[in-house]
């Protein structure tokens, strides 16, 4: 029998389960049989973080970006634009691994445009950066970020993401000044957000902003990985 292989990020050493592969013998399929002896489905466990800031006790300012980049408020006709530098900035990165449909542009396509149908949808909160271009490059989505009302005082941000190419400007920071102004505007008072722990520039980064850890929880992902095929 195979074991199942189990990893765990920013916990204690994990504990190993067994799966049979009887099940698939018995479907009759010799090959099917082989190469069940070989297939591992490693489950990794990973931390993840609620934190929450309370927007009565922060002073709030409107963010000035740095020269070429330019805010662009939430418009249906964006979805792509963001669904576009959410891909950049996740694809690469631990939350393609924890998020699936963050892996790939159609999974960020999917999910933007179920961020934008949902009820409690923000656009006040929902913002995109370009850059302007240069010599180098062209016009392009650079940074997004959503914001959701979860009830009368309680907001979540969604996916805060920065191409790599334009981290280090500053960008995610007035990505978050530009999102919270919007919660603040309808009243919220508490705004919420989770990060995988791993994570640890954009942790400091909502630490510094004035987040604070209010809950610790593990999202528990599991993969076939590619069988050895013995002929």
């Amino acid at each position: 029998m195979q074991g199942r292989r189990l990893a765990i990020f920013g916990s204690p050493p994990p504990s190993f389960a067994r799966a049979s592969v009887r099940d698939v013998r018995s479907r009759g399929s010799p090959r099917l049989a082989t190469l069940a002896s070989f297939v591992t489905m490693p489950t990794t466990h990973y931390k993840r973080l609620l934190m929450e800031i309370d927007l009565r006790r922060v002073a709030l300012i409107e963010p000035t970006l740095p020269a070429g980049y330019a805010f662009a408020a939430w418009h249906p006709l964006l979805v792509d634009s963001h669904a576009l530098a959410k891909h950049h900035s996740f694809s690469h990165e631990i939350d393609a691994e924890v998020f699936e449909s963050l892996s790939d542009l159609p999974g960020c396509k999917r999910l933007m445009t179920d961020i934008s149908h949902h009820q409690g949808f923000l656009p006040l909160a929902t913002w995109l950066i370009r850059f302007e271009g240069n010599e180098f490059a062209g016009p392009q989505p650079v940074a997004t970020i959503q914001g959701l009302r979860k009830s009368q005082w309680v907001g979540s941000i969604q996916n805060v993401g920065v191409v790599p190419a334009h981290r280090g400007f500053g960008l995610g920071k007035c990505l978050l000044q530009k999102c919270l102004l919007g919660f603040q505007q309808i009243g919220t008072r508490t705004v919420r957000l989770e990060v995988t722990a791993a994570n640890r520039p954009a942790v400091a980064l909502y630490d510094a902003l004035g987040f604070r850890l209010k809950r610790t929880s593990y999202r528990s992902v599991t993969r076939a990985t590619e069988p050895a095929v013995i002929p």
